[in-house]
Parts: structure tokens; sequence; C-alpha cells
């Protein structure tokens, strides 16, 4: 059923899984102790009630049980892949900067949890 959508409506399905899973991160401050499938299937489930790629998907592929396995198995493979993408050097040397400044040593291990450490440091910074 997902391999059936247009490449379109698939890519606005892979970029809403991202932008959700970062937020939820965002919220729990990437404390993976913290991290709960179940919350974050329920921030999913806020999400998509105005995504726009929602009305691009039949209501009869939304409510069926293979749509949502397919989902899910789209969700793992997206996490998988942020989870495991490193951060950038510039990323990398621009948060030791500014933890020399600060004093401070916050662990980050991909890319988007980097961008998280950079904004936090950047907020210190200005502060």
């Amino acid at each position: 059923m997902y391999k059936q959508l247009p490449s379109g409506v698939k890519s606005s399905i892979t970029r809403s899984i991202s932008i959700v899973f970062e937020k939820y991160m965002a919220s729990i401050e990437w404390a993976e102790d913290r991290f709960s499938m179940e919350d974050f299937s329920q921030e999913w489930g806020k999400y998509i009630k105005s995504a726009s790629w929602k009305d691009k998907v039949s209501q009869e592929s939304m409510l069926h049980p293979d749509f949502h396995e397919e989902i899910a198995k789209k969700i793992n493979q997206v996490i998988d892949k942020i989870l495991n993408e490193p951060p950038s050097e510039d990323q990398i040397a621009k948060i030791e900067i500014m933890q020399e400044q600060l004093n401070t040593h916050y662990d980050y291990a991909c890319k988007a949890e980097a961008s998280y450490v950079e904004s936090i440091l950047k907020q210190k910074v200005i502060t």
C-alpha cells in the first residue's frame, strides 16, 4: 500500500517522520533513557492529523492494518537513518568551540543530536 503511493507523498511522509522524531527527541533533551516509543507514537498521531500528505492517502489505506505496518517499518528505517548519520566536521568544530567557551560537556552521537546540542549552546552563548 505504502509502495503504491506517489513518490512525493512518500517523501512527505519521510520528512514528517524526521520532523516528529527530532522534535520529540528535543522535548526529552535527547535522553535515551527517557525515550518511549508509545510517547513518540502519540506525537506522531497528533502530527499526522494536520499533515499535508494525509489528504493524499485514501481513507481505506489509512485504516488498513497493512498500511500501518508499512508505516511502522518506515518509521524504524527513518529513525535508524537519523541515529546513524554522523555529525558533520563543521558541527563538531562549532560545538567544541562553544563548549570550551562555556566550560560544558554535552555528548552527541548523530547529526540530529549535534544540531540540538548546537542550538542549546548557542542559546547559552547569547545569554
